[in-house]
């Protein structure tokens, strides 16, 4: 079993938010180099990062904080937060993560979704963030009428190497 800790971060500081509310927020580390440092002491060797101010305003905000996290010796990363261009990716790869989390543009079944798997391989992950059932979108502000299942089986098909599921009814509340 493969478990991967996360490091949620809003506004530079390590948060857990209660139901993805903005204005929910436990304070865990200070610093998020402090919660890498913290997982890696505790075994990890892969870290879950979200830039959650990143996922609302639609383009990663806390790269410095990335890049750092990222040089850490023996650890590597993954990162969901604003990622809705190829260059944002991109740019997400080249401040050393492994794979990329892919949420808002994956529910809008366009083109991108195929077009980031064909030209990122085994890079691109899909978040499917789920209220009620239905895909939640832009930091959780919007709930779609998108299944997650269907939502699922499209980013299967269109080459996702793997799929991040958050019941956002459970997140943040140790349930």
């Amino acid at each position: 079993m493969l478990i991967i800790p996360a490091i949620d971060i809003k506004d530079g500081r390590c948060v857990r938010l209660v139901q993805g509310e903005m204005d929910r927020e436990t304070v865990y580390f200070e610093y998020p180099m402090d919660a890498a440092r913290h997982w890696l002491n505790e075994g990890a060797a892969f870290i879950h990062i979200v830039d959650l101010n990143g996922a609302v305003e639609g383009r990663p905000v806390h790269t410095r904080e990335v890049a750092a996290i990222c040089k850490q010796p023996g650890l590597a990363a993954e990162l969901g937060g604003g990622l809705r261009t190829l260059e944002a990716i991109q740019e997400a790869l080249d401040l050393g993560v492994q794979r990329v989390v892919i949420g808002t543009k994956a529910a809008e079944h366009s083109p991108f979704l195929s077009v980031a798997c064909e030209k990122f391989p085994t890079k691109v992950v899909v978040g499917i963030d789920a209220r009620e059932g239905k895909v939640a979108v832009k930091g959780w502000k919007e709930t779609t009428a998108i299944d997650a299942l269907e939502l699922a089986k499209y980013c299967e098909a269109a080459g996702a190497s793997r799929i991040i599921y958050t019941d956002i009814s459970r997140d943040g509340t140790r349930q």
